[in-house]
């Protein structure tokens, strides 16, 4: 799903959901409480001085995959899963391989609403079936119109490419230029070379034909089904609504340019949706609001970011996306990826989320895994995880911590069990049966499979996806950096080793892999957690905080508050895991390391290593 704006763009989800799973009545089955949740668990998020909170007043990070472009797709009618057994699957696996505790959900307006302004109830309701897969696992999510290349039925059944989005009755409203993209290399360019393309794009920003009318509506009709047919618990799970995948005016007008078209239409089209949100009783749900496309690209760039939206606050959330066309392309960057390769890029997200007043979400991400440039999905990866953790290299974190800004939530493209064993007609021609990879445009993203006996297995590296970080802070991050000691080939990329002034750490974390946590407590009585990869077993994992030093952690306990290190089970019975670290303060800076490096470490190494951690805590941060 190469993001490649323009020249090598990217691809994105539709989520929903399979039938089954209502009442005669027409009502979904009253689910149960989330298994393994602790009392602190399962809140509202809302936005708040620029960071996800809960009603613990927790900062929270979300983290997790698209899921996904099966959507896109015909072969399940605009679903993401051939059945809700299968979102279950995907769901579980989801949180205990690659763990994630959020999902951008995408969904099809083709599907939803395939006669003019009659929305398909029965598709609505397999939608929602298949979201609370999720939500019952306790997975948050947030719902996706998804597009691309405006819809698939601009495209013939010889076409070389294929899109998704508007229906068919909204594309024969247009009468568009029968389409061809010319000479082009990837899907992408068919976004500013393709004219059908563009002038169905055009048509939608300027309301032609009621389209956007049309659209909106249909966004309403549908979050006012979500809500209805979701228990309490589960909506309180729905973060908010991303309206709009990859926005792209088609053609400019006279004058205009992609600042202005910013300004001039897609934030007015973003306040609308905004009120269609509280119309259908999504009141205290941000939208997850899209600049321009091109805005941060590495190669096609256009100014925007929103820039003239003013303070946009907490009803909105910052959410862009990012893909490296110069290593996508494979000709723009010949070698990999590189630490700190793209902090820059993501720096440039944190600071654009602070000047709205709001937070961020990069809800794409993610390198091709395979075709030439597969061989760069290692580094570039972690070097867009690393960006997501910190803005400050691994090579400098130690050094300047107090710079690393807050934890970025995002979501990789893409989580699709059936990577590989599709059988789409791509855009309805038998001849043309689409198979391997994401059977879309010959992508090929996903983070999973299922393997000849129906399990999921990962495609990439656990230690990549399956990572350390703080899923919820009680107060607010100060510093934060993540070592995965993940592989390219048989090579361990380490990009942020141990300082030698720090020797008895070195030795404590060794050749494992280690997070570090620095907080400042706002007096909150939920603890601050950090999930716990399978790689990071409770019984051989070790913190050194300056609340306690522990090798494996004892088991939570939520009744006597009196565990200040402990672990516990993530909820959503899948048998993930989190460390929990409570510290009832307020205005107290707190550290913690935790990693899997050491074999029963003595006391007198962990006395020493939290010595040093406490002296660097003094001063590189006071």
């Amino acid at each position: 799903m190469p993001n490649v704006r323009a020249r090598l763009l990217a691809v994105l989800v539709v989520l929903c959901g399979l039938c089954g799973f209502l009442t005669a009545a027409g009502t979904p089955a009253a689910a149960a409480t989330v298994p393994d949740s602790l009392p602190f668990d399962g809140t509202a998020l809302t936005v708040s001085n620029g960071r996800f909170v809960d009603a613990n007043g927790r900062e929270v990070v979300l983290r997790g995959y698209n899921v996904s472009g099966e959507t896109k797709l015909a072969e399940n009618k605009g679903l993401p899963f051939a059945s809700v057994a299968d979102a279950r699957k995907s769901a579980t696996a989801l949180r205990a391989l690659g763990g994630g505790n959020a999902v951008r959900f995408l969904l099809s307006w083709a599907y939803a609403e395939p006669v003019k302004g009659q929305v398909d109830t029965a598709y609505l309701a397999s939608a929602t079936a298949q979201m609370q897969a999720f939500l019952d696992t306790g997975i948050r999510v947030y719902p996706d119109f998804h597009q691309d290349l405006y819809s698939r039925h601009l495209f013939n059944s010889g076409s070389w490419y294929t899109g998704d989005g508007a229906p068919a009755w909204a594309v024969a409203l247009g009468g568009y230029p029968t389409e061809s993209c010319g000479i082009c290399f990837v899907w992408g360019q068919n976004i500013t070379q393709n004219n059908a393309v563009k002038k169905a794009q055009y048509d939608f920003w300027h309301n032609a034909y009621g389209l956007q009318d049309y659209f909106l509506a249909t966004a309403q009709k549908t979050m006012a089904y979500i809500k209805a047919n979701l228990t309490t618990e589960e909506f309180t799970g729905v973060l908010g609504f991303d309206p709009y995948n990859e926005p792209y005016a088609g053609t400019y007008d006279s004058g205009q340019a992609s600042r202005t078209w910013e300004r001039d239409l897609l934030w007015p089209f973003y306040v609308k949706f905004r009120a269609r949100m509280d119309a259908a009783g999504w009141t205290d749900k941000p939208a997850l609001v899209e600049p321009n496309l091109f805005w941060n690209g590495n190669v096609s760039k256009e100014e925007g970011g929103l820039l003239d939206a003013g303070a946009i606050g907490s009803r909105y959330v910052f959410n862009t996306h990012f893909y490296d066309q110069k290593a996508i392309s494979g000709i723009l960057m010949w070698g990999n990826a590189s630490d700190g390769q793209y902090v820059g890029d993501f720096g440039t997200v944190r600071d654009r989320a602070s000047a709205l007043g709001t937070t961020a979400m990069v809800s794409e991400f993610g390198h091709p895994l395979n075709g030439s440039t597969a061989g760069k999905a290692p580094t570039v990866l972690k070097a867009m995880y690393q960006a997501l953790d910190s803005r400050v290299k691994g090579a400098n974190w130690w050094t300047t911590p107090a710079a690393s800004g807050p934890v970025l939530s995002g979501s990789q493209w893409q989580w699709d069990i059936y990577n590989g064993r599709h059988r789409e007609l791509m855009n309805g021609n038998a001849d043309k049966v689409m198979t391997s990879g994401d059977a879309w445009n010959d992508e090929d993203l996903s983070a999973v499979r299922l393997d000849d006996s129906g399990v999921a297995t990962l495609r990439q590296d656990a230690r990549l996806l399956d990572r350390v970080y703080p899923s919820a802070t009680s107060g607010s991050t100060v510093a934060f950096t993540y070592e995965d000691r993940s592989r390219d080939g048989s090579t361990t990329l380490t990009w942020n080793p141990v300082p030698s002034s720090l020797p008895n750490v070195a030795s404590l974390v060794g050749s494992g892999q280690y997070g570090v946590l620095v907080w400042r407590s706002n007096g909150g009585t939920a603890p601050t957690e950090l999930h716990l990869p399978a790689s990071f077993p409770t019984a051989s994992t070790t913190v050194v905080s300056d609340l306690g030093t522990v090798y494996g952690p004892p088991a939570y306990s939520s009744s006597t508050g009196s565990t200040r290190i402990g672990a516990a089970v993530e909820p959503g019975g899948t048998g993930s895991r989190r460390l929990l670290l409570s510290a009832a303060d307020s205005g107290v800076l707190h550290y913690a390391l935790v990693t899997n490096g050491a074999t029963a470490p003595s006391a007198t190494l962990l006395a020493a290593a939290r010595g040093e951690l406490a002296a660097w805590v003094a001063s590189k941060i006071g």
